[in-house]
């Protein structure tokens, strides 16, 4: 639909580039032919439901490439996402894992997708990241902004879209194994200890009609002590383990159903002090998750001009804990969850420059959750349901002009109807230029619906002093959102954006003290209420950088200033540093094969509480990759994440920096038929 202008690395993009950044702007008649692995040439469908490339999206989008992937040695989503310019990595309070905040909105809403399709929350507010090995990813899309128009409810704050690899005929495969040490820091006090290690494998095989994926991934740590002498451990001992299959049957050019089924399992466990009375105990916690997927699918070209898609999903989700101490267990929790989700939607090409796009959902989901055998929701079980409709147009009335407006609707069970609109634009300034210069705008609104959790959880600590009720009175979340930015691509080797984005969040769900329960209850413990108490602001710019100046060497750059705010108090909202930066260089070593990367990332120091009274300090962390190719089928690789040993201080509580110090591993891929 829009023109793509194709270039490569050749000797003269080195004059060229010279020219662009000494701000020539002029057109450069040269011809420049592409070749493969450009960053600005990756084709990304979640910010619009329709493929274009990364440097014609009129929607802010960045994109975690399989290069990247393979470059940087990420084994789950959590270290694949550590780079994005934007984005924060949060540990899960109370359990081992990582959420996604996003432009200074909070992981509950942020929405995480498998292939365009919603993953349930782990936490009942979140999806821990870290548990989602990475199997035959092709690629992670990052959307900034209110995705709700095109995803509904939880995608306040962007959408973290994990894109599999298509399912190829013949006979294909790989291996990987790796495994590392904290050194001194290793749980059994030996340096040269393997306290983490892992092994993924793939496995495709097929015809022209009828093909099969299978994976499957195992990933052990022993977590990690500053000080394996005492009882704390900070970094918490996990086992995984990840299955994942689909089949898909192509009866014809034109269609393609396909199967899929995929089941994870976690052990984890932590141990940590707690003072109770003047005493101090030794206490732990072990946790087990297991997480069953299955999707049904169709893809349908009905003529030259529409196209139909369909998918039927069903998750269940199951956590358990308890915690010890040396008077034995307590806290015994088992939650519960399960997802049904029914997805269809067609598009119709209206003329070469027009497309439309209509959809539906029909949403269910459950929540069980006790705790010592009582029901810890009020009224046992809860469910919700949710049935929603949403439409795209996508028109070019010029060649430099492209429009994105779209509209969802949804009628909920327990809050009736909601509107999520959408409008998208993007300008191109510059057109047929080497230098491409061009302007990106979106106005979204969006909205949270209440997570049955808020609504209806009672968590009950009184033996720590407080408990945290659910409200079935809540209202939902509403946001309005905008983003504004500008751009130049040159022949797609270099670029350099920059945007600005602000978010208006109405009734955002905080928990807040109640002292009118807390005088009734009159025993000293203090009643937390979930309540729609505050509006929130997050504003802020990014910026991000590239260049590809050789084949082998690339240089990409980020940063993103960050300006949250209590807009009720005029204070800033906790855990949202003002200052995050990015920086990644490759090259190459000079010996056949051999290529190495560097990821730099720095953040600044954050309020840990809402009235501005506990800071924790910023910080900078620096990994380096090594990667040795021997042929098409085998790859050596090493490594050292946080080389310089960047650690928080543990007897600092307000400190909420790095947990892992330096680690050192080795891995290899082994891989035949491709």
């Amino acid at each position: 639909m829009r023109r793509v202008y194709k270039t490569s690395h050749q000797p003269l993009a080195w004059v060229s580039m010279v020219a662009f950044f000494s701000g020539y702007c002029g057109p450069v008649f040269a011809t420049v032919e592409s070749g493969p692995g450009f960053y600005l040439d990756e084709v990304v469908v979640t910010g619009t439901r329709s493929s274009r490339t990364l440097s014609d999206t009129p929607v802010r989008t960045e994109v975690v490439t399989r290069r990247e992937l393979e470059k940087t040695h990420a084994r789950n989503v959590a270290e694949a996402l550590e780079n994005v310019p934007g984005l924060q990595l949060r540990e899960i309070h109370g359990k081992v894992g990582q959420e996604v905040w996003m432009q200074g909105v909070s992981a509950d809403r942020v929405l995480i997708l498998i292939d365009g399709l919603p993953m349930t929350a782990t936490t009942g507010s979140s999806v821990d990241v870290s548990q989602l090995a990475l199997l035959d990813v092709k690629r992670i899309e990052v959307v900034k902004g209110a995705g709700s128009a095109q995803y509904g409810s939880a995608a306040i704050g962007g959408v973290v879209n994990v894109i599999t690899r298509d399912v190829e005929p013949g006979v294909s495969g790989e291996i990987t194994v790796d495994g590392g040490s904290y050194g001194d820091q290793n749980p059994s006090a030996e340096n040269t200890d393997l306290a983490r290690y892992g092994a993924r494998a793939s496995m495709t095989m097929g015809s022209e009609q009828l093909r099969l994926r299978v994976n499957g991934s195992h990933q052990y740590s022993d977590g990690l002590d500053p000080e394996p002498a005492t009882w704390e451990r900070p970094g918490d001992e996990y086992d995984r383990n990840q299955f994942s299959s689909r089949l898909e049957w192509l009866p014809g050019s034109d269609q393609r159903l396909f199967t899929e089924l995929g089941y994870f399992d976690e052990t984890s466990g932590s141990r940590f002090l707690t003072s109770k009375a003047g005493t101090t105990l030794k206490q732990g916690k072990e946790e087990t998750v297991e997480r069953w997927r299955a999707v049904v699918g169709g893809e349908h070209t009905l003529s030259d001009q529409q196209a139909l898609d369909w998918n039927l999903l069903r998750e269940e989700l199951r956590d358990d804990t308890y915690k010890y101490s040396a008077f034995g267990r307590f806290d015994q929790r088992e939650a519960s969850q399960a997802l049904s989700q029914a997805s269809a939607s067609t598009e119709i090409s209206a003329g070469e420059y027009h497309l439309l796009m209509v959809g539906a959902d029909l949403h269910h989901e459950t929540l069980e959750q006790t705790v010592d055998g009582a029901a810890e929701l009020i009224g046992g079980e809860r469910s919700r349901n949710s049935k929603e409709l949403w439409f795209q147009d996508t028109w070019m009335p010029t060649e430099r002009w492209e429009w994105v407006a779209g509209l969802r609707g949804q009628y909920d069970s327990g809050f009736g109807d909601h509107y999520a609109p959408k409008l998208s634009a993007r300008y191109e300034l510059t057109p047929g230029w080497a230098a491409s210069q061009y302007l990106r705008a979106s106005w979204s609104g969006g909205y949270r619906v209440p997570n049955l959790k808020e609504r209806h959880f009672r968590f009950d600590h009184s033996q720590l002093g407080y408990v945290v009720q659910g409200n079935p009175d809540l209202e939902p979340e509403v946001s309005r959102n905008l983003q504004l930015g500008w751009g130049v691509n040159y022949l797609s080797a270099g670029w350099f954006e920059i945007n600005a984005y602000q978010n208006l969040i109405e009734d955002l769900i905080q928990t807040q003290f109640d002292p009118q329960a807390t005088a009734i209850r009159g025993d000293g413990v203090d009643v937390h209420r979930y309540a729609n108490v505050d509006k929130a602001r997050t504003r802020g710019i990014e910026t991000t950088a590239g260049w590809q100046f050789a084949p082998g060497w690339e240089l990409s750059a980020g940063y993103t200033y960050t300006d949250a705010e209590d807009r009720a108090t005029g204070k800033a909202l906790p855990n949202r540093p003002q200052h995050q930066a990015r920086l990644g260089l490759d090259g190459m070593a000079g010996i056949p094969g051999l290529s190495w990367s560097v990821r730099i990332r720095n953040q600044s120091s954050e309020y840990i509480d809402t009235d501005e009274a506990m800071q924790s300090p910023g910080y900078t962390t620096l990994d380096l990759k090594l990667n040795q190719t021997f042929g098409d089928n085998l790859r050596v690789f090493a490594g050292i994440d946080n080389l310089t040993n960047k650690q928080r201080d543990f007897d600092n509580s307000d400190d909420v920096g790095p947990v892992s110090g330096r680690f050192v591993y080795l891995g290899a891929t082994l891989g035949f038929g491709r």
